[in-house]
């Protein structure tokens, strides 16, 4: 029997090469070997941005845009917004009845968001306890896995404890999603930063082409080299680690880094090689973006029958732990 794999992305926007070359590349490959529910999760993005949350719907359409010109298929793998699917909602609530207060004011990512977001307003309940939707998003579907990187897995082990504990209570419902432990690369923005849209340091997925050599163009290099003649170090350098993800030919890659510590090329040329690099790679994406874009109808199929897959396993789901839990039958 296929195993059966979970993962979600808060709307947030359109979304940029450390995207694409982290979770997007991975889940594409995912697809083919598993049972694959990845979900467009709204609700969660409601908890930081329910002041204004005029921008999520337009936000789900972009991310769904870039996931299929990434390659993800409806036909491999259902494709769906959280909120299409009330047993999401439904489970959490179940979850929460049995999660430990204690639990969630220990969670680090609850600490560290806290302090990186002090321009929200994240006192609140929802926001609390976004652990527990998280584990209901999985366990609705009864994931086995969960695909993240190796820095986020400690992260999945509070959905295990929810399982235990509530298992406990009402007998063996939940498998134990374990980690699909999966390589993410260094991909850094303009700035050298880890490529983020909160840094403004970002190169989107659907940004033209002259966009896109404008940021690269633009981009910090090896501060040694203030002049062509000034060699420098790749190691240094934030163009060489996006050359390391994206550009392919090993030998051109090995005269560029020996050009960099000799001054044997400069840095414009080196980022000329990049972005060629670049387009190569997502000319592909954006003409399968570009094609949904103008094919609103079946953008909306997608969704739309992505979601009554989701609905028809989550419903069984909610129907075993409701008759567990000793709730009338409806």
């Amino acid at each position: 029997m296929t195993k059966r794999v979970f993962s979600g992305m808060r709307p947030t926007g359109k979304l940029h090469l450390g995207h694409l070359a982290g979770a997007l590349s991975n889940w594409v490959k995912l697809q083919n070997e598993y049972e694959s529910f990845y979900s467009i999760v709204d609700w969660h993005a409601l908890m930081s941005d329910y002041a204004d949350s005029s921008g999520i719907r337009q936000n789900c359409r972009e991310v769904l845009l870039d996931w299929l010109g990434a390659g993800l298929d409806p036909e491999k793998a259902t494709i769906f917004v959280q909120s299409h699917v009330p047993q999401h909602v439904e489970l959490h609530v179940a979850l929460s009845m049995v999660t430990p207060l204690g639990w969630l004011e220990r969670c680090p990512t609850y600490k560290e968001q806290i302090i990186n977001m002090r321009n929200k307003d994240l006192s609140t309940y929802a926001f609390l306890g976004y652990p527990v939707l998280m584990a209901a998003d999985i366990l609705v579907y009864k994931a086995e896995y969960v695909p993240v990187g190796e820095d986020q897995s400690a992260h999945l082990e509070l959905t295990r404890e929810i399982v235990r504990r509530f298992n406990n209570f009402f007998g063996e419902i939940f498998p134990e999603p374990q980690t699909l432990l999966t390589a993410t690369p260094k991909v850094p923005g303009t700035d050298g930063r880890k490529m983020s849209k909160s840094y403004g340091n970002a190169i989107n997925i659907a940004d033209t082409p002259e966009e896109i050599w404008e940021k690269i163009r633009t981009m910090m290099t090896d501060p040694a080299r203030e002049r062509r003649t000034d060699p420098g170090d790749p190691g240094k350098c934030p163009v060489w680690d996006l050359h390391k993800v994206f550009n392919d030919n090993i030998e051109e890659k090995e005269e560029i880094a020996e050009g960099c510590r000799t001054a044997g090329i400069g840095c414009i040329d080196c980022k000329k090689k990049l972005f060629n690099h670049l387009m190569q790679k997502l000319e592909p994406v954006q003409k399968k973006r570009s094609y949904y874009s103008e094919h609103k109808d079946e953008l909306d199929d997608v969704l739309r029958e992505g979601a009554r897959h989701a609905r028809e396993v989550a419903s069984a789901t909610m129907e075993e732990v409701l008759k567990a839990i000793g709730f009338v039958h409806r």
